[in-house]
Formats: structure tokens, C-alpha cells, sequence
């Protein structure tokens, strides 16, 4: 069953939200805990090792109802259904969208064009787990017979800032060996990698679902020319593995059949961390740490298929998203995460987020004349507190803002910690309740300088507070914003699985580069003409 094509603006639920929204514009979330002293309680989710407090929202019970009307409108129930079973939900493209099959149990059933596809998944999963444990015990050896102390990931996108950024928040896990990434097609990039390593030592995961994306073949040609000064052409089978489903080309890189790691179709490149995609996150940390890395996925899974969608973490998440980006036309979302670990999850969430949402046709295939999608950023705290917190609390745009916290360190340092929570709790309380005037007033200021130091307050934030930074905690995680990501896109009412949106940019690239070796210029408007000489000129 095709998703259905509903037009939100057209529901009774969006009527109702934009009438309500006129009474509620300018109510002061303050005044909505003064009124209610059960808000807390009324608007928190506890759910397993999370409790999710969405109370500081200019919401009333009123709003999350005509909310959650609209995601009864719009079927998101059937959506959901839908998804899970193995329809084509990404019709532009005609695939079916089952990254969550990558984390299910092997007992689970998937079904794919009448085909239960977790038969394979679980022979890949097997091959990840014997291969992994191989290299981290050194029985898999480079070509001088030393164990491998270096693991290369080569990709882009989702084949890279998924597994970078698990393996940058999971460090604390990791093993022996040492995890470089090599994404951008800048040469300045790749060079500063291989000069830090040892050739004899080194393993090269190539990830490339076509084996012909221009960065990561440029980066993988590169690396293996540098890496053939010191080693034969043989010695490449034993140094390069690829995830890929290009089996021949592939092979005539030189990469061994055996050392090849399928992928499927029906897993989007910025959802696919769960599959071999991830191979470079199981050799980080071993493959047990991995697997509960999809375990975590897989119990939010769960939890967002058989929630009831007012206790369902991601249902709410993007309710509330929806709300803000479409009624109080707030453009952005911040997500700070409380722990230094997550210094690159925002950046991950950027392509998750803007790729699939970024969209201005309907599934009718229509022009919107509404928002959809929103601009994501963010760092952590309490970095971020001394860099742009400043616009959010002074400044005149609206930024909802995700906080994610961790009750516990990893390495223990309580004193940190309670600094670092202190810090956690405090910014959303102050972007609450703001200071006033009278309480500027009170701590003596100056009064040429009374109007400098009020902050009006009322600024929206989500607290994620989880007990611990672990491999499953981290899956949940992810798979809220995933299953966010798709709440959001069903009801603006477009397809939020292809992403057609990078490929003209890349089509462009491909004839200007060919313009490189010529003294012609071909048809461009005359600022890029103009660029284009100057670079010629100088390179």
C-alpha cells in the first residue's frame, strides 16, 4: 500500500492548530507551570534507561492534542505499517525503506518483493563478526606479516558520517587499533591521513554502494598508489576490503570476492551505519559492542512501532518540530549533547535531517506552499554556552533545542560531572524562565545597562536525559531521530528517502572538470566562467 498523499493544511487538526496558535503566540511558558503544577509529569516520557522531558514547550494539553489529532489525520499509524512490512515507501525510487531489518533479531521476518530478507542480513552480520574478530585477535595480517594497528574508513556521506560519528561517541569502547576517516575529495585530506600511518599495518575499508562515487574512488586510487610504493600488487587483497554491490569493479580494484560486504537497496546511504556500512564501527570496538549498538536500535524500534503515539518518544519529537517550524515559523533546531563524546552527532544529524526533509514537491508530485524541513546545528556543552548560546538567549529568532544529557561518566570523575549537568540543567531553565526586568533591577545594575541584561525567556528546549553513554543507549538514540525524521516527512506529505537534491551539483562538477584540461570554456553563466578562468589560470 502506497503512503498516503494528505495535504496536512487541509486537515481539520491544521485548522485547529492555526486558530490555536493566535491564543497561545505570546503565552509565557511560565505562566503554564505557574498554572499547572503537574506539567512536568504531564509532558515527561520515561521509557526504559531515558526520560524525555518535553514540558518546557510552548505547548498546553490542549496543542499536544490537536497534535496528535494531525498525525491520526494524515495516517501516520498506516505510514508506520507500511514501513515496517516492506512496502515501497520510497516511491520515487521504488524501494522499500528497511534499515530497521538491519538491527531486528534473526528470528524477526522481513519481507522484501515477497522475499524475507533477514536470512542474508544475518549471513552478513556473521561475515562482520568473523571478520572483525579476526582482525582485533591478529590472526588477519598485513602482507609483512604484522597485526593491523590502523583501520582506513574511505567513503562519503552516509558512509562516512554515520560511522565516524559512532566511533567518535563510542571511544570510550574502543580497542587497540586506531580508526582514521578519509570522506572529503580535498587531497589536502587524504594526504594528512596516510602520512600518519604505516603501510604494513594499515587496513583500507572501501565503502561505496556503486564503487563509482568520485570522492571515495579519488581517495581509494590515491591510497592505493601510495600504498603499491612499499607493497606489491598482491599485497592489496590482503589491505583492502570494500563494502559495496559492485562485485566486478570491485574485484578489478584489486580487492579480494572474499573481502567484499554487500549492500542492499532498500537501505538509504545515510541510513545504513546498521549495515556493513558499519564494518569500520565493529573493528573500532569489537563486534559485541556493535551488536549493542543494534540491539539499542532495535528496542526503540519497538518502542516507536507499538507506542501510543502520546508516550512515543519520536512521534512527539517531531510533533513538537512540526508545531515550531510550521506555525511560530521557527527555521532551525539546535541539538546540544551534554558530553563531549557527541561532538560530531549533530553534524550526522545534519544529513539525516536536511537530506531527507528538504523537499518542496508532495508526494502528488505538487508544489508546497508550506515549511518543510529544518535547518540543524549544533555542538556540545558547555562549549557551545560560551559560542552561540548568546543568539539563542538575547538574539530575535526562535531555536527549539534538543539537550541530551547523561546521568553517569564514563571514566567516573563525579566532580565533572556535576559540574557538567549543573550546566545541563541550568541553560534550559534559564531559557525558560529568562530574567525579568525586576530581577535585572534587584542584583543592582546599573540602570544604563538594565535593558542589555534582560533575557525575555519563554525559548522552547527538549531534555533527552539518559542514564549512561553505552552502544545500546547510543542506538536508541539514533533511531529516535531516524524514526523523527520520518514522522515529520509523513506529514508534510513528501517522500523522504530519495534525495535527488545532490545530484546536479555533482552532474555540473563532472563537465567543468573536463573544462580542466582544455583551453574552452563551455556554456556557463559569467559569474562561473569568470571563476573558471581565474582557477585556470592560477592552478
Amino acid at each position: 500500500m502506497p503512503l498516503p498523499t494528505i495535504n496536512p493544511t487541509a486537515t481539520q487538526s491544521w485548522k485547529k492548530l492555526q486558530e490555536h496558535y493566535k491564543k497561545i503566540n505570546n503565552v509565557h511558558m511560565k505562566d503554564l507551570f505557574a498554572q499547572d503544577s503537574d506539567r512536568a509529569n504531564k509532558f515527561t516520557i520515561t521509557w526504559d534507561d531515558f526520560y524525555v522531558d518535553f514540558s518546557k514547550n510552548r505547548i498546553t494539553e490542549e496543542t499536544f492534542n490537536y497534535l496528535l489529532e494531525l498525525a491520526d489525520e494524515v495516517k501516520l499509524k498506516d505510514a508506520i505499517a507500511s514501513q515496517f512490512s516492506g512496502e515501497k515507501i520510497n516511491q520515487t525510487e521504488g524501494r522499500a525503506v528497511l534499515h530497521t531489518a538491519l538491527r531486528a533479531p534473526n528470528n524477526a521476518e522481513f519481507y522484501v518483493d515477497g522475499v524475507n530478507v533477514m536470512p542474508e542480513i544475518h549471513q552478513v552480520k556473521q561475515k562482520i563478526e568473523s571478520f572483525t574478530n579476526d582482525v582485533v585477535n591478529g590472526n588477519l595480517k598485513g602482507f609483512t606479516g604484522k597485526p593491523f594497528t590502523d583501520i582506513v574508513n574511505i567513503g562519503i556521506g552516509g558512509s562516512d558520517l554515520g560511522p565516524a560519528m559512532v566511533v567518535e561517541s563510542l571511544q570510550y569502547y574502543k580497542n587497540h587499533l586506531t580508526t582514521h576517516f578519509v570522506s572529503n575529495v580535498d587531497g589536502d585530506h587524504v594526504n594528512e591521513v596516510i602520512k600518519k600511518l604505516n603501510p604494513d599495518t594499515t587496513l583500507f575499508v572501501v565503502v561505496s554502494k556503486t564503487f563509482t562515487t568520485q570522492e571515495t574512488l579519488s581517495n581509494a586510487n590515491t591510497i592505493k598508489d601510495w600504498f603499491l610504493k612499499t607493497a606489491s600488487q598482491e599485497a592489496i587483497a590482503k589491505h583492502f576490503v570494500a563494502v559495496s554491490t559492485n562485485i566486478e569493479s570491485v574485484k578489478s580494484f584489486g580487492i579480494d570476492q572474499n573481502n567484499i560486504f554487500p549492500m542492499w537497496d532498500w537501505v538509504g546511504g545515510r541510513f545504513s551505519l546498521w549495515s556493513a556500512v558499519g564494518l569500520s564501527i565493529s573493528l573500532a570496538m569489537g563486534y559485541n559492542n556493535f551488536d549493542n549498538l543494534l540491539n539499542g536500535a532495535h528496542k526503540m524500534d519497538n518502542h516507536f512501532k507499538t507506542e501510543n503515539f502520546k508516550t512515543n518518544i519520536p512521534v512527539v519529537l517531531a510533533l513538537i518540530s512540526v508545531w515550531y517550524n510550521n506555525f511560530f515559523k521557527a527555521e532551525s533546531e539546535a541539538v546540544i549533547g551534554y558530553s563531549q563524546y557527541l561532538n560530531q552527532f549533530a553534524t550526522y544529524l545534519q544529513q539525516g535531517i536536511m537530506e531527507s526533509n528538504g523537499k518542496s514537491v508532495d508526494r502528488n508530485g505538487d508544489a508546497i506552499d508550506y515549511e518543510t524541513g529544518t535547518l540543524i546545528w549544533g555542538e556540545p556543552g558547555t562549549n557551545s554556552q560560551h559560542a552561540f548560546f548568546q543568539l539563542i538567549h538575547q538574539g530575535t529568532k526562535l531555536i527549539p533545542a534538543d539537550f541530551i544529557g547523561f546521568v553517569k561518566s564514563l571514566h567516573g570523575n563525579q566532580d565533572h560531572q556535576d559540574k557538567l549537568t549543573s550546566n545541563f540543567l541550568a541553560q534550559t531553565e534559564a531559557l525558560l524562565n529568562g530574567k525579568s526586568k525586576d530581577e535585572v533591577i534587584a542584583e543592582g545594575t546599573d540602570a544604563s545597562i538594565i535593558p542589555f541584561k534582560i533575557f525575555k525567556g519563554n525559548k522552547p528546549t527538549n531534555t533527552i536525559f539518559i542514564n549512561k553513554l553505552t552502544p545500546e543507549s547510543l542506538g536508541k538514540l539514533i533511531a529516535i531521530y531516524e524514526h523523527k525524521i520520518f514522522v515529520q516527512g509523513i506529514i508534510w506529505n513528501i517522500f523522504s528517502y530519495d534525495q535527488f537534491g545532490v545530484e546536479l551539483g555533482k552532474q555540473l562538477a563532472s563537465k567543468i572538470l573536463k573544462e580542466f584540461g582544455t583551453s574552452a570554456i563551455g556554456n556557463h553563466d559569467s559569474s562561473t566562467s569568470n571563476l573558471l578562468n581565474y582557477y585556470k589560470n592560477l592552478s
